[in-house]
């Protein structure tokens, strides 16, 4: 059996695409916090740039593996932090994804129990206003509210307390997520 590594420092901000996760990622920065790029964007550059294959619109199976390999590296790199850190996306989105395209899950379920996350998880809903497809992200805002579902579904299962971020500015996005860590409501 595996050792569960928790680090109650460590926070993630999930949700569908194109809710404004990354926005308020780098809101949060300015605000002196250490933040972790989202490893699903960078793999889709990567394998673009190197005309690999690892794409969610090819070969979703080693997209998925990669996901899951970078959001292990990533959460090790920072578990132990004394630092807040937050993580664009974390270990569970995995999950999601694996299930929104019908793939095993046992090996992410098993690094979801293993690697933990404060038990508040940050989740920005669909937003339309804001809502927009590009190089990286081909979504339909319908397919944007289905993730965002299954993704709620995925954190709670995983044992969090999901904290929907408000439709608002960055800057307010920002504040909410520092007023409710202020209020000592993580652990």
């Amino acid at each position: 059996m595996s050792c569960v590594v928790h680090n109650p420092n460590l926070f993630v901000i999930t949700g569908g695409p194109g809710a404004g996760k990354t926005t308020l990622l780098l809101e949060l920065e300015k605000h002196g916090a250490v933040c972790v790029a989202e490893v699903a964007r960078q793999i889709i550059q990567e394998q673009v740039a190197a005309d690999g294959d690892a794409l969610p619109w090819s070969n979703r199976e080693h997209y998925t593996g990669l996901m899951l390999g970078r959001s292990v590296a990533g959460f090790l790199e920072h578990c132990e932090t004394s630092r807040l850190t937050f993580f664009d996306r974390g270990i569970p989105d995995v999950l999601c994804y694996a299930r929104l395209i019908g793939l095993q899950e046992d090996k992410i379920w098993s690094a979801c129990a293993q690697y933990r996350y404060n038990r508040l998880v940050f989740i920005a809903p669909p937003w339309q206003e804001i809502y927009a497809t590009d190089s990286e992200r081909k979504q339909t805002f319908a397919e944007a509210m289905e993730t965002y579902r299954v993704m709620s579904k995925a954190y709670l299962e995983c044992g969090y307390e999901l904290i929907e971020l408000p439709l608002v500015r960055a800057l307010e996005r920002a504040e909410f997520v520092i007023d409710k860590l202020r209020t000592g409501v993580a652990d």
